[in-house]
Protein backbone atom coordinates (compact mmCIF):
# COMPACT_ATOMS: atom_id res chain seq x y z
CA UNK A 1 0.00 0.00 0.00
CA UNK A 2 2.81 2.41 0.95
CA UNK A 3 4.77 1.61 -2.20
CA UNK A 4 1.71 2.21 -4.37
CA UNK A 5 1.14 5.56 -2.65
CA UNK A 6 4.79 6.54 -3.13
CA UNK A 7 4.65 5.63 -6.83
CA UNK A 8 1.45 7.64 -7.26
CA UNK A 9 2.88 10.71 -5.53
CA UNK A 10 6.14 10.43 -7.50
CA UNK A 11 4.10 10.52 -10.71
CA UNK A 12 2.18 13.55 -9.42
CA UNK A 13 5.41 15.37 -8.56
CA UNK A 14 6.81 14.64 -11.99
CA UNK A 15 3.70 15.97 -13.72
CA UNK A 16 2.73 18.85 -11.42
CA UNK A 17 5.78 19.60 -9.29
CA UNK A 18 6.26 19.21 -5.56
CA UNK A 19 3.69 21.83 -4.64
CA UNK A 20 0.79 19.54 -5.48
CA UNK A 21 0.92 18.29 -1.91
CA UNK A 22 1.26 21.68 -0.25
CA UNK A 23 -0.70 21.80 2.97
CA UNK A 24 -3.12 24.51 4.05
CA UNK A 25 -1.86 27.39 6.10
CA UNK A 26 -1.94 26.99 9.85
CA UNK A 27 -1.11 23.27 10.00
CA UNK A 28 2.07 22.14 11.77
CA UNK A 29 4.03 18.95 12.40
CA UNK A 30 7.21 17.98 14.16
CA UNK A 31 10.42 17.65 12.17
CA UNK A 32 12.46 14.50 12.77
CA UNK A 33 14.34 14.84 15.98
CA UNK A 34 12.92 18.26 16.73
CA UNK A 35 10.68 19.19 19.60
CA UNK A 36 9.11 22.24 17.99
CA UNK A 37 6.40 22.30 15.34
CA UNK A 38 7.32 23.16 11.78
CA UNK A 39 4.79 25.30 9.85
CA UNK A 40 3.53 24.05 6.53
CA UNK A 41 3.31 20.33 7.36
CA UNK A 42 -0.05 18.66 7.98
CA UNK A 43 -1.09 17.18 11.29
CA UNK A 44 -2.04 13.54 11.60
CA UNK A 45 -5.51 12.64 12.84
CA UNK A 46 -5.55 10.48 15.92
CA UNK A 47 -2.37 11.85 17.56
CA UNK A 48 -2.89 13.78 20.81
CA UNK A 49 -0.64 16.56 19.58
CA UNK A 50 -1.81 16.24 15.98
CA UNK A 51 1.78 15.93 14.72
CA UNK A 52 3.07 13.63 12.03
CA UNK A 53 5.87 11.43 13.44
CA UNK A 54 8.95 10.99 11.33
CA UNK A 55 7.77 13.39 8.63
CA UNK A 56 10.16 12.62 5.80
CA UNK A 57 10.08 12.39 2.05
CA UNK A 58 9.83 8.67 1.08
CA UNK A 59 12.97 8.88 -1.05
CA UNK A 60 14.98 10.66 1.65
CA UNK A 61 14.91 7.93 4.31
CA UNK A 62 18.22 7.35 6.05
CA UNK A 63 19.30 4.63 8.40
CA UNK A 64 17.18 4.61 11.51
CA UNK A 65 14.31 6.43 9.72
CA UNK A 66 16.02 9.83 9.85
CA UNK A 67 15.91 12.16 6.87
CA UNK A 68 19.14 13.85 7.69
CA UNK A 69 17.44 17.19 8.20
CA UNK A 70 18.78 19.35 10.97
CA UNK A 71 16.54 19.72 14.03
CA UNK A 72 14.22 22.66 13.80
CA UNK A 73 14.70 23.12 10.04
CA UNK A 74 11.45 23.45 8.11
CA UNK A 75 10.69 20.67 5.67
CA UNK A 76 9.36 21.51 2.18
CA UNK A 77 5.70 21.09 1.27
CA UNK A 78 6.28 17.60 -0.13
CA UNK A 79 7.38 16.39 3.29
CA UNK A 80 3.71 16.29 4.24
CA UNK A 81 3.52 13.04 2.28
CA UNK A 82 5.75 10.92 4.44
CA UNK A 83 6.39 7.40 5.60
CA UNK A 84 5.03 6.95 9.07
CA UNK A 85 4.11 4.31 11.60
CA UNK A 86 1.21 3.86 13.93
CA UNK A 87 1.90 5.25 17.42
CA UNK A 88 3.00 2.45 19.75
CA UNK A 89 0.47 1.41 22.33
CA UNK A 90 0.93 -0.18 25.75
CA UNK A 91 2.73 -3.49 25.41
CA UNK A 92 3.17 -3.11 21.67
CA UNK A 93 6.31 -3.63 19.63
CA UNK A 94 8.70 -0.70 19.05
CA UNK A 95 7.61 1.90 16.53
CA UNK A 96 10.15 0.67 13.96
CA UNK A 97 8.47 -2.75 13.91
CA UNK A 98 4.83 -1.64 14.13
CA UNK A 99 2.55 -2.18 11.16
CA UNK A 100 2.09 1.03 9.16
CA UNK A 101 -1.18 2.83 9.72
CA UNK A 102 -3.58 3.71 6.92
CA UNK A 103 -2.33 6.71 4.92
CA UNK A 104 -3.68 10.10 5.96
CA UNK A 105 -4.86 12.33 3.13
CA UNK A 106 -2.74 15.48 3.11
CA UNK A 107 -3.28 16.69 -0.42
CA UNK A 108 -5.64 19.63 -0.79
CA UNK A 109 -6.09 20.09 -4.50
CA UNK A 110 -8.58 22.62 -5.80
CA UNK A 111 -11.94 21.06 -6.55
CA UNK A 112 -13.51 21.23 -9.98
CA UNK A 113 -15.90 24.17 -10.41
CA UNK A 114 -19.56 23.39 -9.89
CA UNK A 115 -21.42 23.13 -13.19
CA UNK A 116 -25.03 24.23 -12.79
CA UNK A 117 -27.56 22.32 -14.91
CA UNK A 118 -29.42 24.37 -17.48
CA UNK A 119 -33.16 24.75 -17.45
CA UNK A 120 -35.31 22.14 -19.21
CA UNK A 121 -35.38 22.38 -23.01
CA UNK A 122 -32.51 24.86 -22.99
CA UNK A 123 -28.82 24.63 -23.81
CA UNK A 124 -26.34 27.33 -23.03
CA UNK A 125 -24.53 28.62 -26.08
CA UNK A 126 -20.76 28.88 -26.17
CA UNK A 127 -21.09 32.62 -26.76
CA UNK A 128 -20.38 34.98 -23.88
CA UNK A 129 -22.89 37.68 -24.66
CA UNK A 130 -25.88 37.91 -22.29
CA UNK A 131 -29.10 36.33 -23.43
CA UNK A 132 -27.69 33.73 -25.81
CA UNK A 133 -29.75 30.61 -25.13
CA UNK A 134 -30.70 27.92 -27.59
CA UNK A 135 -34.17 26.49 -27.16
CA UNK A 136 -34.35 22.77 -27.80
CA UNK A 137 -38.01 21.93 -27.91
CA UNK A 138 -39.11 18.30 -27.90
CA UNK A 139 -40.98 18.75 -31.19
CA UNK A 140 -41.99 21.41 -33.73
CA UNK A 141 -44.84 23.72 -32.79
CA UNK A 142 -47.73 23.14 -35.19
CA UNK A 143 -50.66 25.49 -35.37
CA UNK A 144 -53.86 23.47 -35.31
CA UNK A 145 -57.47 23.82 -34.35
CA UNK A 146 -58.22 24.57 -30.70
CA UNK A 147 -60.82 26.54 -28.78
CA UNK A 148 -59.45 29.91 -27.60
CA UNK A 149 -60.64 29.34 -24.03
CA UNK A 150 -58.52 26.19 -23.83
CA UNK A 151 -55.39 28.08 -24.85
CA UNK A 152 -56.32 30.96 -22.55
CA UNK A 153 -56.54 28.59 -19.58
CA UNK A 154 -53.12 27.15 -20.40
CA UNK A 155 -51.68 30.67 -20.45
CA UNK A 156 -53.45 31.53 -17.20
CA UNK A 157 -51.84 28.55 -15.49
CA UNK A 158 -48.42 29.63 -16.70
CA UNK A 159 -49.14 33.14 -15.44
CA UNK A 160 -49.91 31.75 -11.97
CA UNK A 161 -46.59 29.94 -11.97
CA UNK A 162 -44.74 33.10 -12.99
CA UNK A 163 -46.34 35.12 -10.19
CA UNK A 164 -45.00 32.66 -7.64
CA UNK A 165 -41.61 32.21 -9.33
CA UNK A 166 -38.39 32.85 -7.39
CA UNK A 167 -35.98 30.98 -9.67
CA UNK A 168 -33.61 33.90 -10.27
CA UNK A 169 -32.48 37.14 -8.67
CA UNK A 170 -34.94 39.30 -10.62
CA UNK A 171 -37.83 38.41 -8.31
CA UNK A 172 -36.17 40.22 -5.41
CA UNK A 173 -36.83 43.73 -6.72
CA UNK A 174 -39.94 43.32 -8.84
CA UNK A 175 -43.16 45.16 -8.19
CA UNK A 176 -45.19 42.97 -10.52
CA UNK A 177 -44.45 40.11 -12.87
CA UNK A 178 -45.09 40.88 -16.53
CA UNK A 179 -46.28 37.67 -18.15
CA UNK A 180 -47.75 38.71 -21.50
CA UNK A 181 -50.93 39.96 -23.10
CA UNK A 182 -52.98 39.46 -26.21
CA UNK A 183 -55.09 36.95 -28.08
CA UNK A 184 -54.54 33.31 -27.02
CA UNK A 185 -54.78 32.22 -30.68
CA UNK A 186 -52.80 35.12 -32.16
CA UNK A 187 -51.24 34.61 -35.57
CA UNK A 188 -48.36 36.97 -34.69
CA UNK A 189 -46.36 36.89 -31.46
CA UNK A 190 -44.00 39.74 -30.59
CA UNK A 191 -41.16 38.77 -28.22
CA UNK A 192 -39.23 41.53 -26.52
CA UNK A 193 -36.36 41.68 -24.06
CA UNK A 194 -37.79 42.41 -20.61
CA UNK A 195 -40.16 44.70 -18.71
CA UNK A 196 -39.30 48.33 -18.10
CA UNK A 197 -40.23 50.61 -15.21
CA UNK A 198 -43.79 51.29 -16.38
CA UNK A 199 -44.39 47.64 -17.15
CA UNK A 200 -43.10 46.66 -13.70
CA UNK A 201 -45.54 49.09 -12.05
CA UNK A 202 -48.62 47.89 -13.93
CA UNK A 203 -47.77 44.31 -14.76
CA UNK A 204 -48.44 44.73 -18.48
CA UNK A 205 -45.98 44.48 -21.39
CA UNK A 206 -45.05 47.39 -23.65
CA UNK A 207 -47.07 50.22 -22.15
CA UNK A 208 -44.36 52.90 -22.00
CA UNK A 209 -43.05 55.01 -24.86
CA UNK A 210 -41.72 51.92 -26.60
CA UNK A 211 -45.12 50.31 -26.23
CA UNK A 212 -46.82 53.29 -27.84
CA UNK A 213 -44.49 53.01 -30.81
CA UNK A 214 -45.21 49.28 -31.03
CA UNK A 215 -48.93 50.08 -31.13
CA UNK A 216 -48.29 52.27 -34.18
CA UNK A 217 -46.35 49.46 -35.86
CA UNK A 218 -49.17 47.01 -35.18
CA UNK A 219 -51.72 49.50 -36.50
CA UNK A 220 -49.66 49.88 -39.69
CA UNK A 221 -50.01 46.11 -40.10
CA UNK A 222 -53.80 46.66 -40.01
CA UNK A 223 -54.01 44.81 -36.72
CA UNK A 224 -54.95 45.70 -33.17
CA UNK A 225 -53.14 44.88 -29.96
CA UNK A 226 -55.97 42.49 -29.11
CA UNK A 227 -55.21 40.56 -32.33
CA UNK A 228 -51.58 39.82 -31.47
CA UNK A 229 -49.71 38.45 -28.46
CA UNK A 230 -46.83 40.27 -26.74
CA UNK A 231 -44.36 38.83 -24.23
CA UNK A 232 -40.72 39.07 -23.16
CA UNK A 233 -37.80 36.71 -22.64
CA UNK A 234 -37.89 37.44 -18.88
CA UNK A 235 -40.99 38.19 -16.83
CA UNK A 236 -39.44 40.49 -14.20
CA UNK A 237 -37.71 43.80 -14.74
CA UNK A 238 -33.89 43.66 -14.77
CA UNK A 239 -32.34 46.40 -12.60
CA UNK A 240 -31.85 49.67 -14.49
CA UNK A 241 -33.32 47.96 -17.58
CA UNK A 242 -30.05 46.11 -18.20
CA UNK A 243 -29.83 43.15 -20.57
CA UNK A 244 -31.03 39.94 -18.87
CA UNK A 245 -28.27 37.53 -17.90
CA UNK A 246 -28.21 34.00 -19.35
CA UNK A 247 -29.26 32.33 -16.09
CA UNK A 248 -32.21 34.73 -15.82
CA UNK A 249 -33.35 33.88 -19.34
CA UNK A 250 -32.92 30.19 -18.55
CA UNK A 251 -35.07 30.56 -15.45
CA UNK A 252 -37.86 32.06 -17.58
CA UNK A 253 -37.19 29.77 -20.53
CA UNK A 254 -39.83 27.23 -19.64
CA UNK A 255 -42.44 30.00 -19.37
CA UNK A 256 -41.59 31.44 -22.78
CA UNK A 257 -41.63 27.95 -24.31
CA UNK A 258 -45.02 27.35 -22.73
CA UNK A 259 -46.38 30.60 -24.11
CA UNK A 260 -45.27 29.84 -27.64
CA UNK A 261 -46.56 26.26 -27.44
CA UNK A 262 -49.95 27.41 -26.13
CA UNK A 263 -50.41 30.15 -28.73
CA UNK A 264 -48.70 28.35 -31.62
CA UNK A 265 -48.43 31.52 -33.73
CA UNK A 266 -47.86 31.49 -37.45
CA UNK A 267 -44.96 33.91 -37.18
CA UNK A 268 -42.80 35.37 -34.40
CA UNK A 269 -41.35 38.88 -34.49
CA UNK A 270 -38.19 39.11 -32.36
CA UNK A 271 -37.77 42.67 -31.10
CA UNK A 272 -34.11 43.39 -30.54
CA UNK A 273 -30.93 41.39 -30.12
CA UNK A 274 -31.65 39.60 -26.79
CA UNK A 275 -34.97 38.22 -28.02
CA UNK A 276 -33.49 37.19 -31.37
CA UNK A 277 -30.46 35.48 -29.84
CA UNK A 278 -32.66 33.76 -27.27
CA UNK A 279 -35.03 32.31 -29.85
CA UNK A 280 -32.42 31.40 -32.44
CA UNK A 281 -29.55 30.32 -30.18
CA UNK A 282 -27.00 32.60 -31.82
CA UNK A 283 -24.82 35.53 -30.85
CA UNK A 284 -25.39 38.05 -33.60
CA UNK A 285 -26.56 41.61 -33.97
CA UNK A 286 -29.94 42.61 -35.34
CA UNK A 287 -28.22 43.93 -38.45
CA UNK A 288 -26.80 40.46 -39.12
CA UNK A 289 -30.10 38.67 -38.53
CA UNK A 290 -32.70 40.92 -40.11
CA UNK A 291 -33.64 40.82 -43.77
CA UNK A 292 -34.72 37.14 -43.89
CA UNK A 293 -36.83 34.62 -42.04
CA UNK A 294 -35.34 32.27 -39.46
CA UNK A 295 -37.00 29.30 -37.79
CA UNK A 296 -37.79 28.51 -34.17
CA UNK A 297 -39.28 25.02 -33.83
CA UNK A 298 -40.76 25.27 -37.33
CA UNK A 299 -42.23 28.75 -36.69
CA UNK A 300 -40.89 31.52 -38.97
CA UNK A 301 -39.05 34.23 -37.02
CA UNK A 302 -38.48 37.75 -38.32
CA UNK A 303 -35.89 39.82 -36.49
CA UNK A 304 -36.21 43.59 -36.28
CA UNK A 305 -35.21 46.47 -34.04
CA UNK A 306 -36.73 46.96 -30.61
CA UNK A 307 -39.07 49.99 -30.36
CA UNK A 308 -36.86 51.43 -27.62
CA UNK A 309 -33.95 51.36 -30.07
CA UNK A 310 -36.09 53.11 -32.67
CA UNK A 311 -36.80 55.92 -30.22
CA UNK A 312 -33.06 56.52 -29.96
CA UNK A 313 -32.34 55.88 -33.64
CA UNK A 314 -35.29 57.07 -35.75
CA UNK A 315 -33.41 56.32 -38.99
CA UNK A 316 -33.85 52.59 -38.31
CA UNK A 317 -37.63 52.87 -38.62
CA UNK A 318 -37.33 52.33 -42.36
CA UNK A 319 -35.68 48.94 -41.89
CA UNK A 320 -38.27 47.98 -39.29
CA UNK A 321 -41.08 48.83 -41.70
CA UNK A 322 -39.45 46.61 -44.32
CA UNK A 323 -39.37 43.73 -41.84
CA UNK A 324 -43.00 44.29 -40.91
CA UNK A 325 -44.05 44.26 -44.54
CA UNK A 326 -42.48 40.83 -44.99
CA UNK A 327 -44.47 39.58 -41.99
CA UNK A 328 -47.67 40.98 -43.49
CA UNK A 329 -46.88 39.28 -46.80
CA UNK A 330 -46.30 35.93 -45.07
CA UNK A 331 -49.66 36.18 -43.29
CA UNK A 332 -51.41 37.07 -46.57
CA UNK A 333 -49.86 34.18 -48.46
CA UNK A 334 -50.51 31.58 -45.76
CA UNK A 335 -54.12 31.39 -44.57
CA UNK A 336 -54.61 30.57 -40.92
CA UNK A 337 -55.08 26.77 -40.60
CA UNK A 338 -56.97 27.36 -37.37
CA UNK A 339 -59.55 29.47 -39.17
CA UNK A 340 -59.93 26.95 -42.00
CA UNK A 341 -60.58 24.17 -39.50
CA UNK A 342 -63.08 26.23 -37.56
CA UNK A 343 -60.92 26.30 -34.48
CA UNK A 344 -61.21 29.99 -33.63
CA UNK A 345 -64.37 30.67 -31.76
CA UNK A 346 -65.65 27.22 -32.60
Amino acid sequence: MVRELEAYLAALREAQGDDVVADPAGTVAFAPGAGEPVPGVARVAGRPDGAMPGATRPGDLRAGGRSGAAPGVAIGPSAAVASWSAPPGRGSAPAAQAAPAAPVQTTFLQEEPLVMPTAPALRRSAAREPGVIEYRGPSPIVRGSCRPEVRAEALAELDRQVRACTKCRLHERRTNTVFGAGHPCARVCFVGEGPGAEEDKRGEPFIGRAGQLLDKIVAAMKLRRTDIYICNTVKCRPPENRTPYPDEIEACGAYLCGQLESIAPQVIVALGRPAANTLLGVNKSVGELRGRFHVHRDIPVRVTYHPAYLLRNPDAKKQTWEDVQHVMRLLAEHPDPMSRSGGVGG
